[in-house]
């Protein structure tokens, strides 16, 4: 079937192999999973970078620290855009080239990001960076097709793993260079480690063969929105997707802040370190798949949304104790991440010939939550400080709690005639 047919209405089923997409389902293996997993989490990084360096860029460029969050929301933006744009070319390009070429432009917008000399140079340099980075969701896709049906929610935990890891250790990575050799060695050194792993991606991605038909690129785009008529499963996961992604960044965009300002006054490095407490959100990705792969998707989802609304108790805690505050960010990146892939996992079951459009139309609504988030957060922060986000927050993760009980009898745990 030729990408082109698979535009109208109802013209796929979920049980038809994903072989029909252009590249024929098979076991996945571990080792390139992971190598998957590495590429999506380094290239995910370069979003998050400058979470911990937003003071330090306020001060050097003459941004009020009221509007350093603009720094974020260019960057989510260029991100939405890429999302738009460049990921439904997965199910039209061949993967590998789309890929390693996204990748070779990512690291020459990291070298403009590090020599920028004005405000308005490094804002157009991280949305350059922003709109490059969707080529973690290309890497998704592609391993959803790569593995076996019964596999697939295994292999996109594993991948997303490596985004959360990248998430995480951007802030600790960012904060602990920008220490010792300023904050503008972040970008030269994840310029060179994109060109690493613009290498080892070259020895192995499959090829995948092209199609006998072709759409044409406006045809293209448009199907994404026509995905969003025909598929309530994507609808509703995408909203999910929304919500959970504005809680977080509302969390994440002015944490630096309080954490940066007397009587804490930590470094960067200290900061960075907060980053770290979230690393169990990559078991919740692990398990999160295989939870799906068992049918068990809708119940992930409901546990993870409560974890994410309650860990806003201790994360409101900062002022009297950091160390409730690591626990907080531990139980709302365990929560996200859940719910993150129970959400994928579901998507990719409706139409296996249209998994880079299913991931573009969803992560769209992730970007659009993460620039809301940030600008909410930030203009929250200046108005009522670290009570005022902490309310933010969980009003948002109370509402998409909310959603996902009065949506969940709409998606179905398994698709029609799955196992």
């Amino acid at each position: 079937m030729s990408v082109e047919s698979c535009t109208a209405p109802g013209a796929m089923s979920a049980s038809r192999p994903a072989a029909e997409a252009g590249v024929t389902a098979s076991s996945l293996s571990r080792a390139v999973a992971l190598l998957f997993s590495a590429a999506c989490g380094l290239a995910v990084a370069n979003v998050y970078f400058a979470q911990p360096l937003l003071d330090t860029m306020a001060d050097e460029f003459a941004i009020s620290h009221a509007t350093v969050g603009i720094v974020m929301t260019i960057t989510q933006i260029g991100y939405g855009v890429g999302l738009l744009l460049v990921v439904p070319l997965g199910d039209l390009w061949d993967r590998r080239r789309l890929i390693v070429g996204q990748s070779l432009l990512s690291a020459l917008a990291l070298v403009a990001v590090a020599l920028a000399p004005t405000a308005p140079v490094l804002l157009a340099a991280m949305a350059a960076v922003g709109l490059l980075a969707v080529v973690t969701q290309v890497l998704v896709a592609y391993a959803a097709i790569l593995a076996r049906p019964g596999e697939r929610g295994r292999a996109v935990g594993i991948v997303t793993s490596g985004i959360i890891i990248g998430i995480l250790l951007a802030r600790t990575v960012s904060g602990t260079l920008s220490d010792l050799f300023g904050w503008r060695s972040v970008y030269i050194v994840s310029a060179i480690a994109t060109l690493v792993i613009v290498a080892l991606m070259l020895k192995v991605l499959p090829r995948q063969p092209r199609s006998g038909v072709r759409i044409s690129y406006p045809r293209l785009i448009g199907s994404v929105f026509t995905l969003f008529i025909e598929e309530p499963v994507l609808r509703i996961r995408a909203i999910l997707a929304m919500l959970i992604f504005t809680a977080i960044t509302v969390l994440l965009t002015p944490l630096v802040l309080p954490l940066s300002a007397p009587p804490l006054s930590l470094s960067h490095t200290e900061v960075g370190l907060f980053g770290l407490a979230g690393a169990a959100g990559a078991l919740g990705a692990s398990r999160a798949g295989s939870q799906s792969d068992r049918g068990l998707a809708q119940r992930t989802t409901g546990i993870g949304l409560a974890l994410m609304l309650v860990a806003w108790l201790p994360i409101a805690l900062l002022p009297y104790s950091l160390w409730v505050l690591a626990v907080g960010v531990i139980v709302i990146d365990f929560g996200l991440q859940s719910v993150h892939v129970a959400n994928q996992s579901l998507i990719y079951r409706v139409r296996p010939e249209a998994q880079s459009r299913l991931t573009a139309g969803y992560m769209v609504f992730y970007s659009i939550g993460s620039a809301t988030g940030s600008i909410g957060a930030t203009m929250v922060y200046a108005e009522a400080g670290w009570t005022g986000v902490c309310v933010l927050g969980a009003a948002v993760s109370a509402l998409a709690l909310v959603y996902w009980a009065l949506t969940r009898h709409l998606t179905p745990e398994r698709p029609a005639g799955g196992p």
